[in-house]
C-alpha cells in the first residue's frame, strides 16, 4: 500500500472540524450595535411552515384593476420567482381567475421575531419597477432592458471596496443607455426602484458596452436583495394585501428543539459504537460523519455562494437523516471489508488497501442509485415543473426538499466518507504506536 504522509491526517481532521464548527454555528460580527452575518449558521436556516409557521396572504389588483388570466400568471410567475430567488422553496401559490386573486403561503424569515404577516407581504407586493430617469424626472429607460442583475464589490474608490448592483443589459437596452449617457453627458441619471431613488450617478463618459453598476449604501444582504428583485422583474400591476394572516406550525419551535438533542444523542451514540467496535476505522468514521453532516448544512444555509439558502422542511430533515445513515452505512462496510481481509492473514497495509478497495464498489453502487432517486425527485417535483398541474405546488414542493437534502447529503457522503476518510486510515496507519492488528479490526492485541 502507498502510504500517505502522517502529517496529512490531522490536517484534514483539523480542517473539518474547523469547517463543521464554522458550518454549524456560523460567523458572525458587529458593526457598531449592529449585528451582521458573514457566514450562516443553524441558526440562520429558515424553517418550513410545518415547523415555525408562517404567513397565507390573498393579493388583488391595487386600484381595482380587470386583470386578465395572462396578467394574472405573470404576476404569479414573477411572485414564485421572487419566492425562490430568495431560498423560499416551501411553499404554496395559486391564481383564483374568477375573482383576480393570487392566494400565497410561505415560511416566517430565520430572522423574524415580530412575527408581523403586513410585514413579511410587503416584499412580495412590491411593484419591483426599475426606471432611469434624466435631470427633468422623465423614464428614459426601464427594467425590460435588463438582461440581470448581480452582486459585485467596487473597489476604485476604497481599498476595502463597496457593495455594488452590477447590471447586465440586452442588445436593445446596450443601445438605448449608449444614447441615453451620450445626450445627458456630464448630467445626472438618476436609478428608481418604484418611487425610491438608489443612487443619481453623474455620466462621466459613454457607456456603450451594456454593463451600468448601481451603487449606494449596500450591504451584501442589501445588494443581494436588490438584485433578486431586478432579476424578479417588475410585476405588471400593483397588488395589494385583500386579506393575510399567520399560519400556526405543525410541530412549533419546542419540536425543532427537542429533534436537535435527539440528533446529538443520536450521534454521540452512533461515534461511540463505531470508535468501540472498529477501533481506529471507526475513529475516522465519526470525523468523516461530521464532516458530512457539516457539508450538507452548508449546501442549505448557502454557505457556499454557489448554493443558495434553502427552506428546510421536515421531509428535508429526513433527507438529511437517510443521508446520514448512508454515510454509517459506507464506513461500515469499508471497516467489515478491513476486518475481512485480516482474517485471510493479510498484513496490517495489504489488509486497509484491499479492504478500501473492494469496498468501494458496493458503496458506490448504493450511493449512485439514492442520486439517481433524489435527481428525479428534484427535476419532476421542483417548483413550476411538468407534473405541477397533476400533484400541486405544495405536494411538489415538499417531496422538491427531501429530494435536495438527501441528494446534497449523499453527494457529502462520496466526499467526507468515501474519499476523505479513506485518505486519513491511510495517513494515519504511518503512525507507530496505532500500527496493531487490533486496532483496525484484527484479532487480539
Amino acid at each position: 500500500m502507498k502510504r500517505i504522509s502522517k502529517p496529512v491526517f490531522f490536517i484534514v481532521a483539523i480542517l473539518i472540524i474547523a469547517f463543521a464548527c464554522t458550518a454549524f454555528v456560523g460567523i458572525k460580527y458587529y458593526d457598531g450595535d449592529i449585528q451582521k452575518t458573514s457566514i450562516k449558521g443553524i441558526s440562520d436556516i429558515r424553517w418550513g411552515i410545518d415547523i415555525r409557521g408562517g404567513v397565507e396572504a390573498t393579493f388583488k389588483p391595487a386600484e381595482d384593476i380587470d386583470a386578465t388570466d395572462e396578467q394574472l400568471d405573470s404576476a404569479k410567475s414573477i411572485i414564485e420567482t421572487r419566492m425562490v430567488s430568495n431560498g423560499i422553496t416551501d411553499y404554496e401559490i395559486y391564481a383564483d381567475y374568477g375573482s383576480d386573486r393570487i392566494i400565497v403561503r410561505f415560511p416566517w424569515k430565520e430572522d423574524d421575531t415580530e412575527f408581523d404577516p403586513v410585514k413579511a407581504v410587503d416584499e412580495l407586493a412590491a411593484t419591483a419597477n426599475l426606471t432611469f430617469r434624466n435631470p427633468s424626472g422623465e423614464t428614459v429607460m426601464d427594467g425590460s432592458a435588463v438582461a440581470s442583475a448581480s452582486v459585485g464589490v467596487d473597489t476604485s474608490k476604497s481599498t476595502t471596496g463597496e457593495y455594488v448592483v452590477q447590471l447586465e443589459l440586452n442588445s436593445e437596452g446596450a443601445q438605448t443607455f449608449a444614447d441615453i449617457t451620450s445626450q445627458y453627458l456630464n448630467q445626472q441619471i438618476s436609478i428608481y426602484m418604484d418611487e425610491t431613488m438608489l443612487s443619481s450617478p453623474t455620466v462621466q463618459s459613454v457607456i456603450s458596452d451594456g454593463h451600468a453598476q448601481i451603487t449606494g449604501n449596500f450591504d451584501a444582504e442589501s445588494a443581494t436583495k436588490l438584485a433578486n428583485q431586478i432579476n424578479g422583474g417588475a410585476l405588471p400591476f400593483s397588488l395589494q394585501a385583500a386579506s393575510y394572516s399567520g399560519i400556526s406550525p405543525t410541530l412549533g419551535q419546542n419540536s425543532l428543539t427537542a429533534m436537535g438533542y435527539a440528533a446529538i444523542i443520536a450521534f454521540i451514540l452512533i461515534a461511540l459504537f463505531m470508535i468501540i467496535r472498529y477501533r481506529v476505522p471507526g475513529f475516522v468514521a465519526v470525523i468523516a460523519l461530521v464532516g458530512q453532516m457539516a457539508l450538507a448544512i452548508a449546501a442549505v444555509t448557502r454557505y457556499f455562494p454557489a448554493f443558495d439558502s434553502f427552506t428546510m422542511t421536515l421531509p428535508g430533515i429526513a433527507g438529511l437523516i437517510l443521508s446520514v445513515g448512508m454515510g454509517v452505512d459506507a464506513n461500515i462496510i469499508t471497516a467489515e471489508r478491513i476486518k475481512e481481509e485480516f482474517r485471510s492473514g493479510k498484513t496490517l497495509d495489504a489488509a486497509i488497501e484491499k479492504g478500501t478497495k473492494n469496498s468501494l464498489t458496493a458503496i458506490i453502487d448504493g450511493n449512485m442509485t439514492i442520486v439517481i432517486v433524489s435527481v428525479i425527485l428534484l427535476l419532476v417535483f421542483g417548483p413550476s415543473n411538468i407534473l405541477s398541474w397533476i400533484f400541486g405546488e405544495s405536494t411538489t414542493g415538499t417531496i422538491y426538499a427531501f429530494g435536495y437534502t438527501l441528494l446534497m447529503g449523499v453527494i457529502s457522503n462520496f466526499i467526507m466518507g468515501v474519499w476523505l476518510s479513506r485518505v486519513m486510515l491511510k495517513s494515519i496507519v504511518g503512525v507507530n504506536f496505532l500500527r496493531k492488528k487490533w486496532l483496525f479490526g484484527g484479532e487480539g492485541k
